[in-house]
């Protein structure tokens, strides 16, 4: 049997984004063919036709490597809930994780500058941005984040300033993306993931993406605007 129907691939990626949420970790194959009484087949067709769909991503034999904002690989953060500490994606996955967890209204979030190596934490909740001086530099824009979503993801990181953020551009021959304060931070992700752990959630569609951005005070071609 091989998954084909929408409502069966809505019980796959289900059951992946509430391992994650629920359990901080990632299905394997096995582990959700049990769940769904599916074979292994079936799930890794389904895994396939969700990551063509950018649900998730996978790895060349078909592992979860991403479940936006859930990471199975370390990406530079570490986010602290109640009873469980995921992996944090990237700046942004990162300070989304209190607004998808309906267990955790605040979690901490954990880091290192990427230039200086300095450790860096803030309690990040739902209703307002957390204090402090630090910036998030983005190194793809937009239109490309999904040539390679693990290097973009990997490249969204928080820093102790500007100053950090041209010497590591230096340092690493990039060239500069977007940077943003710890408040722009908090609403580009504050809704970002809304619904995604809800039964027939969709992805945004660029239009709407869009408008979203404009809507938290970000605008240019970085945006894709």
């Amino acid at each position: 049997m091989v998954l084909v129907t929408d409502a069966e691939l809505e019980d796959l990626r289900l059951a992946i984004y509430l391992r994650f949420a629920n359990r901080a970790a990632a299905s394997s194959v096995a582990e959700l063919a049990v769940a769904l009484g599916q074979d292994d087949r079936a799930v890794r067709d389904g895994l396939r036709a969700l990551a063509a769909s950018r649900h998730i991503v996978l790895d060349d034999a078909d592992n979860i490597v991403m479940a936006h904002p859930f990471t199975s690989i370390p990406l530079g953060f570490s986010v602290a809930g109640k009873r469980h500490l995921w992996w944090g994606g990237c700046a942004w996955d990162s300070f989304a994780m209190p607004n998808l967890l309906p267990d955790d209204d605040e979690v901490l979030v954990a880091t290192t500058c990427p230039n200086c190596d300095r450790a860096h934490a803030w309690v990040v909740g739902r209703d307002e941005p957390p204090a402090g001086d630090q910036v998030a530099h983005f190194l793809v824009p937009v239109a490309q984040i999904w040539d390679d979503v693990v290097h973009t993801c990997a490249n969204q990181r928080l820093f102790c300033s500007l100053t950090c953020v041209d010497a590591w551009l230096a340092t690493t021959g990039n060239a500069r993306g977007y940077t943003m304060d710890l408040a722009t931070l908090w609403r580009l992700a504050q809704r970002w993931y809304d619904r995604r752990l809800d039964r027939g959630y969709q992805r945004r569609d660029p239009m709407t993406a869009a408008a979203y951005f404009r809507s938290v005070g970000l605008d240019g071609p970085f945006w894709g605007l």
